[in-house]
């Protein structure tokens, strides 16, 4: 460590003090400046900030137009009615067409009778079209029309021919694929598989609905948080205000103007924090209701109206028939049960053997050209017929009979989860009904407690002037006030927000606010 001088020290002194009398001299500069434009910028930000003052029906409806969580589940829906058309699309009748030439040669030889013989050439031409399909009932059809125009050379000379059919196939299993084949399953299944999916998009929908009742009310307790912590800002500017004229009359102590100061710095701080949640709150609700967060950002949400609760009747029997009616996650466990009885009865069915009423008919035709064939199709002058059963018996069915176990295991598997979801259901409505009943309760106790806060800080301030108390008291009794008017407002928030949580687990919020002919 190097030691300095004493004429080292003077001089460093001396320089430094001129430095901070610089620094200070600029300063005192630059802090009006930077006051001067940071309130400005707060003015021009203040300025942009539009108020929009919203419903909560306003909100609900631009939330269930705009909602990105409804707008993807949206999109399983279209996917559902795009794959219940896919599956129709195994009745679509088929068309089959070829035309075929064909050439052939034989060398000639030697017969067995050591004759000699001449070779043969072929020509054919064929041509065939048809059209094969599927019918609901699990009839097969095949409409075919195949022709062949030979001509050549043979042992005996030039020869032509002509020959076709036109006729129908048909094929209508009796056991097995009788009463539900794969393709009636699949379209069972899709059905099936469509009506889950709206049930779900309705689920989103009561979800994001719920989503913004509450958020609604959560801005709603905010704002009147705000207002709350204004009135006590405003109560411990008056005491501290009547505290200083006291002090000057020479009635009160010094230190009670510093009480009174610092209960003046606390509530201005919980009021910022206040205000502060009211922006994060407005976030919240801003998230819901765009899909654009950009035209929301220089948007102030207001909510119309004051937060109040008004008495609705809960009846826990009839929140139970509801929720067991209109629950879309319990709705969707009912249809995962129907959806597998389809499966189990589908692979009941492929236990029976393979019974086929199998029959054709037609015309068959043959001439030296195909004007002639055709004319003798058009006369119906050879016509054909056959009719029979064909039975296909597999003599080791396990494949089948494990099949159809598995499936009746799967559809138990079902039952069981629908029957716990009924008794989550009815757990959950239970649950909130109580929570109503004691929200409502809360609701008027803190009325009341707040009536009595006010009365006890006005006996408190009256006794105050009479020289009778201090402003500790006072102070006391304004925090007390302060506490029941929060209490207060919080007690009509969480009343409404349990209705609105009822009325979600009843499966009932859309009615609730007049929604369901929209939905449908």
């Amino acid at each position: 460590m190097k030691l300095l001088s004493w004429h080292e020290a003077s001089t460093n002194a001396r320089s430094a003090k001129r430095g901070h009398a610089k620094a200070t001299t600029y300063m005192k500069w630059l802090l009006p400046t930077h006051l001067f434009l940071w309130t400005h910028l707060l003015a021009a930000q203040t300025t942009n900030v539009s108020v929009r003052s919203l419903s909560l029906m306003d909100c609900i409806g631009i939330a269930v137009e705009n909602n990105f969580d409804v707008q993807i589940e949206q999109k399983d829906v279209d996917r559902a009615h795009r794959r219940v058309s896919l599956a129709y699309g195994e009745y679509d009748p088929v068309f089959r067409g070829d035309a075929v030439h064909g050439n052939s040669l034989s060398p000639g030889g030697i017969d067995e009778q050591n004759r000699p013989f001449v070779g043969t050439e072929t020509k054919r031409d064929a041509f065939s079209a048809g059209i094969d399909g599927l019918l609901p009932s699990g009839l097969e059809y095949r409409l075919a029309a195949p022709f062949v125009d030979s001509h050549g050379v043979g042992p005996s000379g030039a020869f032509e021919n002509a020959a076709g059919s036109v006729g129908i196939e048909l094929r209508q299993p009796l056991l097995k694929n009788f009463w539900i084949d794969g393709a009636r399953l699949n379209i069972k299944i899709n059905k099936s598989l469509l009506k889950t999916s709206e049930l779900a998009l309705r689920t989103q929908l009561m979800d994001t609905v719920a989503r913004v009742e509450l958020g609604y009310y959560d801005l709603l307790l905010a704002r009147e948080a705000v207002n709350v912590q204004e009135q006590a800002v405003k109560l411990a500017r008056e005491l501290l205000a009547a505290n200083r004229e006291r002090i000057k009359q020479g009635v009160m102590a010094a230190l009670d103007e510093k009480q009174a100061e610092s209960q003046v710095s606390v509530q201005r701080s919980l009021l910022l924090s206040a205000q502060r949640a009211v922006s994060l709150q407005e976030n919240i609700l801003k998230g819901l209701l765009s899909t654009n967060l950009v035209e929301w950002q220089d948007v102030a949400i207001e909510p119309a109206g004051d937060l109040a609760a008004a008495r609705q009747a809960v009846d826990r029997k009839e929140s139970w028939k509801r929720g067991l009616a209109m629950r879309p996650d319990f709705l969707q466990l009912r249809e995962e049960v129907e959806r597998f009885g389809y499966i189990v009865k589908y692979s009941h069915n492929q236990l029976f053997p393979q019974l086929d009423v199998v029959g054709a008919y037609g015309y068959n035709a043959s001439a030296r050209e195909f004007s002639g064939a055709f004319g003798q199709i058009r006369d119906q002058s050879s016509p054909f017929y056959s009719y029979g059963l064909r039975l296909t018996v597999p003599l080791e069915r396990r494949a089948a009979r494990e099949s159809h176990k598995i499936s009746k295991i799967d559809r138990e598997q079902a039952l069981l989860r629908l029957h716990q979801m009924e008794q989550d259901v009815l757990l959950q409505i239970d649950d909130a009904v109580k929570v109503a009943e004691t929200n409502w309760e809360r609701v008027g106790t803190t009325r009341e407690a707040r009536a009595f806060a006010e009365v006890a800080l006005q006996a408190e301030q009256t006794k105050l002037q009479n020289g009778k108390s201090t402003s500790f008291f006072v102070l006391q009794f304004q925090r007390d006030l302060t506490a029941a008017r929060s209490e207060e407002i919080r007690a009509l928030s969480e009343y409404n927000k349990a209705l609105a949580q009822l009325a979600l687990r009843e499966g009932s919020i859309l009615q609730r606010h007049n929604l369901e002919t929209e939905m449908k």
